[in-house]
């Protein structure tokens, strides 16, 4: 049934994978390089690129892997369930022991970037004692490289094929995740971008959804029309 769910969710990747696409190229058009917030989301990105190749990779791993299952318990804890009060964190890999599971718990870590949020909260958090209107030019610099930890380090995991997939199936796995990572990055298109809205996205996600249904009606009657032309072939 995850799987039947996940041919379903397919179609959805793809219009919003291209809507996303056209309106990043829209928002560039409209001056989305000179925005100061987009300037330091990108830089933080590439500072966490530059630390990815100069620090060794298990160095990186290690707060990954402490995020990834403090992810999986604050999850269960979402869903009523109960955490053992001790879990294991290393180089090698870690583990949680929990009550319960089910595909969310499963596959929380892989769209939740948990340090993103955790940043975020903290922000909105300080920003009710204080302005720190000043300093957002600093949220978005972390903000880009917390994305990218998140992002890359998601990547490789999945690369190395994680049992967290198998729980509800690979293929309905990984379109979960894929579709909520790309909505993050969608929020932060619209939060930084320049020229895109709410509205303005919805307008393109629907132009982007009406031609693929004419695209899959056109196929649809092509497939159609050979198969009457076989049938015909046939009967001759």
């Amino acid at each position: 049934m995850k799987f039947v769910i996940g041919l379903f969710l397919l179609p959805l990747a793809w219009v919003l994978t291209i809507t996303f696409f056209e309106s990043f190229l829209g928002s560039l058009h409209h001056g989305m390089l000179a925005s100061q917030s987009f300037g330091c989301i990108v830089a933080g990105m590439l500072l966490f690129g530059v630390l990815f190749f100069i620090i060794p990779r298990r160095v990186l791993m290690l707060p990954y892997v402490f995020g990834h299952e403090v992810t999986h318990a604050l999850w269960v804890k979402l869903f009523g369930g109960n955490v053992a009060d001790r879990f294991h964190v290393s180089l090698d890999g870690g583990h949680v022991l929990t009550d319960r599971v089910n595909t969310w718990i499963a596959l929380a870590p892989y769209f939740f970037p948990l340090y993103s949020i955790l940043l975020i909260t903290l922000y909105g958090a300080a920003s009710l004692a204080a302005d720190l209107t000043s300093y957002r030019w600093i949220l978005f610099l972390l903000l880009g490289f917390t994305l990218a930890f998140h992002l890359v380090f998601t990547c490789l995991l999945i690369t190395k094929g994680q049992p967290d997939l198998h729980y509800g199936g690979t293929f309905f796995s990984l379109m979960v995740i894929y579709l909520i990572n790309l909505l993050i990055l969608i929020a932060l298109l619209l939060v930084a971008g320049k020229g895109v809205t709410i509205q303005s996205f919805g307008a393109d996600f629907s132009k982007n959804a009406g031609e693929f249904i004419d695209l899959c009606g056109s196929v649809a009657g092509w497939i159609s029309g050979w198969i009457a032309d076989f049938r015909v072939g046939l009967g001759k």
